[in-house]
């Protein structure tokens, strides 16, 4: 992490006057930045009032500063690039280096004070998605507010009246601000710390982009055709796992920015809806899921037992929302007999390579790609290739995971008699359907039969 606070030398003057006062504040807080993509450890607050840090995953969370009791916090909406995933980079806009933003923490009854800095080429805004607070505080340019202009800085300030999941993002040129990454993730801690207890308590945005092999940039303009489905900007094999201890109490806060809704599905373990845009769930309220739907502007909360040890699975169940640089005009191949076809080609293009006749199965494919791309399938476990993108991660439990240690513990060694395996013996009898089912299938075919249809006159006896 570095410090802009070189670059925001004399920024003060960039804030209106009257702005300045009303916040009684003389000088901008640092805008610290973050340029790493790997998730980082939860700092315990340094001051304020007491809370469990969450951990974002592939992402931090925003230092403040205290000044007379108000937690203010800077966040400069800027272009930053980001690494989807090792061997691709886009050209997003985000907040201080990262797309998604910097993680907002803070406590119920805490007042908040957030300076926001345009370094963009346009104007913008920000919405405090699901919060309460002034109507003038709620980010809507032109609604509610002016627009940021490029260059200037506005002032936020409210009191975080509920405990909660949130999220912020413009409400301004929505289509392409949020097109280009621009959103981030926001949580109020219970003034009781006690209260909402978990263990390991993470939080990830999903997002969707549409980049063309070999660009660098989204296309905005795309409504449904996303070929990059993500976890906070990341897409697997670069998506970190979350490592937690055997019998922590695990909750995974998840906001949706996308486009479409996503069946967010977890292998091993059932869990329960516990918070969702409107606060935490009453106890009564909840029953046990292993996937659960997060619509388009929705957060869910689930928390579970992470009483199984192993790699568990943790994706969207949407099956091209885990593959990554999609391709939306491919014909299905499954059958076709290409090897006729495919000598006369490779006389031509001598790195021809059938694809599909057998299936979609790529992963053991070793084909160029173009530049600043990624493999539709791909990323390696122990027992070879994962086939997977997108929206994809491990959950990895284990007994020997101390409390607060987030490193991965790599891959989970299976107890003897509890791994699948090959079947070694003669394959079965074919069944034929003279033994299957007995006269349920009969031989013969049975003889055609003359049916007379008559079509009944007017409506009666419909009800």
């Amino acid at each position: 992490m570095s410090s802009r606070r070189d670059f925001f030398t004399g920024a003060a003057a960039l804030v209106g006057a009257g702005l300045v006062s009303r916040a009684g504040a003389a000088t901008l807080p640092e805008a610290p930045t973050m340029t790493s993509a790997a998730t980082q450890p939860p700092p315990a607050p340094p001051n304020g009032r007491p809370y469990h840090p969450v951990v974002t995953l592939n992402g931090w969370s925003l230092p403040w500063r205290m000044n007379n009791g108000v937690k203010e916090f800077h966040l400069i909406a800027e272009p930053v690039v980001r690494e989807i995933a090792p061997g691709m980079k886009a050209n997003l806009w985000g907040y201080n280096g990262q797309s998604p933003g910097p993680t907002i923490e803070v406590v119920e009854g805490d007042r908040v004070r957030i300076f926001v800095t345009n370094r963009l080429p346009e104007h913008t805004s920000i919405h405090w998605h699901g919060q309460r607070l002034p109507n003038g505080m709620d980010g809507v340019t032109g609604l509610t507010q002016p627009g940021i202009q490029p260059g200037k800085t506005f002032v936020y300030e409210f009191i975080a009246r509920r405990p909660g999941t949130f999220m912020y993002h413009p409400h301004a040129d929505e289509m392409v601000q949020m097109a280009m990454g621009m959103m981030g993730f926001w949580v109020t801690h219970p003034k009781n710390p006690a209260h909402h207890r978990v263990d390991r308590d993470f939080v990830f945005l999903l997002n969707a982009y549409d980049i063309e092999p070999g660009s660098y940039t989204p296309r905005v303009n795309e409504m449904l055709d996303f070929n990059l489905w993500t976890f906070n900007s990341r897409a697997f094999p670069g998506i970190d796992t979350m490592n937690v201890r055997q019998n922590d109490r695990v909750r995974i806060r998840v906001g949706n920015l996308t486009m479409t809704n996503h069946p967010i599905h977890l292998h091993g373990h059932e869990f329960e809806v516990t918070g969702t845009d409107g606060g935490w769930t009453r106890p009564e309220s909840r029953w046990p899921e292993v996937t659960t739907d997060v619509a388009v502007g929705q957060m869910r909360a689930i928390e579970f037992i992470a009483d199984e040890p192993g790699d568990w699975a943790f994706h969207c169940h949407k099956s091209h929302h885990t593959m990554n640089a999609m391709g939306h005009d491919v014909p299905t191949l499954i059958g076709v007999d290409h090897r006729g076809v495919a000598e006369k080609i490779t006389r031509l293009v001598p790195d021809y390579m059938v694809m599909g006749e057998k299936g979609g199965s790529m992963g053991d494919m070793e084909m160029p790609l173009p530049d600043n791309t990624l493999p539709m399938m791909t990323g390696q476990g122990p027992f070879g290739g994962v086939e997977m993108g997108g929206m994809f991660t491990v959950l990895k439990v284990r007994k020997d995971q101390k409390a607060g240690d987030y490193t991965d513990p790599g891959w989970y060694r299976h107890p003897a008699g509890t791994l699948a395996y090959e079947w070694k013996g003669a394959p079965p009898a074919a069944t034929r359907h003279q033994a299957a089912g007995g006269q349920s299938m009969p031989a013969a075919r049975p003889a055609e039969v003359e049916v007379t249809v008559r079509k009944p006159k007017g409506h009666q006896g419909h009800h």
